[in-house]
């Protein structure tokens, strides 16, 4: 081997040994592993509270712990039982279209449980303070902030005593920022990107509330994470 073959060999060892060493290469090894990864395939891991349970503000331990507990990890377990049934029934010809559909349609709801969810938690755990830019933001839209928040909490109280979500989504086709009526976790426009959401399935606030709604939501305005959702804008 000659002086520059063995200058090249070296340097082409030593930046194997870098790029193994560099945070990149798990991620880039994980990318390989799932590539060409059939959907029904995936399992997902619910994604602990982004902030500690006793440090919300009306809104309790006890409450935010079961909610995440019960009914998000719920959705969680339940969409990933969906994922192992719709693959036995996709590679089974004997499954009758409208029982495929049936899971179809469950694993749609779940799914958006699951992301909802996640959203919901992820936009708590602030001090409820919308900074200047993000109250300039709402008002081009609305009119001014609190025109939105008006229209934010009215829809909030049709859903009380019923059950829903309410979404402030960006429709990405429309290029609008609207307030969403939204049930059974699945009914938001098209290509909408969710922004902010607040959970008003009983679930969310009966803890703490019992039918008084109203002061639920009072809570979620006081915790809201504008940092949250700020960064999905």
């Amino acid at each position: 081997m000659t002086d520059t073959s063995r200058r090249n060999f070296i340097r082409g060892t030593a930046s194997a040994a870098l790029l193994a060493a560099s945070p990149v290469a798990p991620t880039a090894r994980a990318a390989d592993a799932t590539k060409g990864r059939l959907a029904y395939e995936y399992q997902h891991v619910p994604v602990p509270l982004p902030f500690d349970a006793k440090s919300l503000q009306g809104l309790s331990e006890k409450l935010i712990q079961s909610h995440w507990e019960n009914n998000y990890s719920g959705a969680v377990k339940a969409l990933n039982v969906l994922r192992g049934r719709l693959a036995q029934a996709a590679g089974d010809a004997n499954t009758p279209p409208y029982v495929y559909t049936g899971l179809k349609r469950e694993q749609l709801l779940r799914t958006g449980s699951v992301v909802l969810h996640e959203q919901y938690f992820a936009n708590l755990g602030g001090d409820g303070k919308a900074p200047a830019d993000l109250r300039t933001r709402l008002a081009a839209s609305f009119g001014s902030y609190d025109a939105w928040e008006t229209e934010f909490r009215k829809i909030a109280m049709g859903l009380a005593g019923g059950s829903g979500w309410v979404m402030l989504g960006y429709n990405e086709q429309l290029k609008l920022l609207e307030n969403h009526w939204m049930a059974d976790h699945a009914t938001a426009p098209a290509y909408t990107k969710p922004v902010l959401v607040l959970d008003m399935y009983e679930h969310a606030f009966h803890l703490d509330y019992g039918a008084a709604a109203a002061k639920y939501v009072d809570a979620f305005f006081t915790n809201l994470n504008w940092d949250s959702v700020a960064k999905r804008l």
